[in-house]
């Protein structure tokens, strides 16, 4: 099965942890743009600002891209949105107004995105500049997504448009120079022409540089890009992003480093209770928030994620697989956006797509993953090593040096991060807690989280997590994914 669609060649790349600096240098690249801006994503928001001041305030996306537009008459500006909560900003007259003044120019064009089966959405977060440089990850630009990686309790730049403060965010996305930025220009042409029917002119690349003062983690690498969509209109199934999960957990020989927004995937739960049931299993370590965002999916996702949770720990006597929640100094929770997998610092993956069954087969996803065992990548392996002790000293509290000589010290990260978690801005264990007969219905029928866009249609009764897991668990008894190589492609 195919892992992944093609493995372009990446000039440099650098992963952003966090929003700040993320919007601070997409926003000089675009200042720098010559011919496209071109912005794919779930969520967008004219409102904000890249570079907000102490108040949350400064000059709005919407303002900044009319201003680019000015500056430069050949440049333009696509935007595709997911079409879902359209109607509620063209009800705030603020950003109907910006769309007024963005369609007289006639160079900047925002369209929304309905194309895909009902109950699926466009999750993809992709920004294309100039068809040279690309950033894909999981931060969207848009409200309540800015935030450093100190997440401080009561930072006054973290605060919405409409002038409320907002929770601490963590998230993350990789920045990339090269012929990848081409092919994912080419991915979101194509999302475009099936959203609205119209085909995007193709721009030769312009290379514009690399964002000034911005450190590069990797040069030259070639890059895997996979995804996930539905069939729709003529558009065969994907699911390139489910099989490299799965062969990325077989692969694993020391440990593996998730963080994710969800955890109820069945298949994926199954894979990593698989491991857990050998005699030397993996480590695997999962930082995710303590609850959903919403009461309808905390009922459904939280609690699926317990019922996975309990699943996996009859086969872990080990105690090797952990989920942790982040908290500040303050001891409030860290929102967990970030959707990054790391595999024995060997695979380094950033995406878009979460741990759960609507990323596997339902909505559009886009994840790129570097694999430093491919003869390009031969020298990546002690810049993946440094990004994950980046990671967890952030969540700990604790420089990067000190994680890294505390897992030198115990030889095991779960050993590193107990000897390490203590009191203030540090990570806490996930309490199991008891399912209400509510909870426990909506979790084991997988009503908000279906595995494919034909299983939204399917009788409850013949769908559920309990029958999910029981295809994870086939798939692996029938030679699935194997202790191996992953094959990229």
């Amino acid at each position: 099965e195919r892992k992944c669609w093609p493995i372009p060649r990446d000039d440099c790349a650098t992963v952003f942890a966090d929003a700040a600096d993320y919007y601070h240098f997409i926003g000089q690249a675009m200042a720098r743009s010559r011919r496209r801006i071109f912005i794919i994503g779930w969520d967008f928001d004219t409102r904000i600002a890249l570079e907000p001041d102490e108040r949350g305030k400064g000059e709005t996306l919407g303002h900044f891209f009319l201003r680019l537009v000015r500056e430069r008459p050949g440049r333009e500006i696509d935007v595709l949105k997911w079409n879902f909560g359209a109607l509620k900003q063209f009800a705030r007259p603020a950003a109907v107004m910006w769309l007024y003044r963005w369609w007289r120019t006639r160079r900047i064009e925002m369209r929304f995105d309905s194309a895909h089966p009902p109950g699926c959405s466009h999750h993809q977060k992709i920004v294309v500049i100039d068809d040279s440089l690309a950033a894909c990850g999981g931060i969207d630009v848009s409200t309540h997504r800015w935030d450093r990686s100190d997440h401080r309790d009561d930072d006054p730049h973290r605060t919405g448009p409409d002038g409320k403060p907002y929770c601490p965010w963590h998230d993350a996305t990789m920045m990339m120079q090269g012929p990848i930025a081409a092919d994912l220009s080419e991915l979101g042409r194509q999302r475009w022409q099936l959203a609205t029917d119209e085909q995007l002119t193709p721009i030769e690349p312009l290379d514009n540089g690399w964002p000034e003062g911005l450190p590069a983690m990797f040069g030259e690498v070639d890059v895997a890009i996979s995804r996930t969509h539905a069939a729709y209109r003529g558009t065969d199934e994907v699911r390139e992003i489910e099989a490299l999960y799965l062969d990325m957990i077989a692969a694993a020989r020391r440990f593996i480093y998730f963080e994710n927004q969800y955890f109820t995937s069945g298949k994926i739960a199954a894979a990593i209770a698989a491991r857990m049931e050998e005699t030397s299993p993996p480590e695997i370590v999962l930082v995710m928030p303590r609850t959903a965002e919403g009461w309808l999916e905390q009922v459904a996702m939280d609690a699926a994620r317990l019922k996975l949770m309990a699943a996996i720990g009859k086969k872990d006597p080990g105690n090797r697989f952990r989920i942790y929640v982040p908290v500040t100094a303050g001891g409030r929770d860290i929102y967990v956006h970030a959707k990054i997998a790391m595999v024995d610092d060997r695979l380094l993956r950033v995406g878009s797509s979460n741990l759960n069954n609507r990323s596997m087969g339902l909505d559009s996803e886009c994840d790129v993953t570097i694999d430093a065992a491919l003869p390009a990548n031969r020298e990546t392996g002690p810049a993946i090593t440094s990004l994950r002790h980046r990671l967890l000293a952030e969540h700990l509290g604790c420089s990067a040096d000190q994680f890294a000589e505390a897992e030198r010290q115990a030889s095991s990260m779960v050993d590193a991060i107990e000897a390490l978690r203590g009191e203030g801005k540090t990570l806490e264990l996930l309490d199991m807690e008891k399912l209400g007969a509510t909870q426990e219905f909506i979790a084991a029928s997988e009503l908000l989280d279906p595995e494919s866009a034909d299983a939204m249609l399917d009788p409850i009764a013949s769908r559920g997590l309990a029958k999910s897991w029981a295809r994870g668990r086939a798939a692996i008894r029938r030679g699935g994914p194997r202790r191996s190589q992953p094959k990229a492609g």
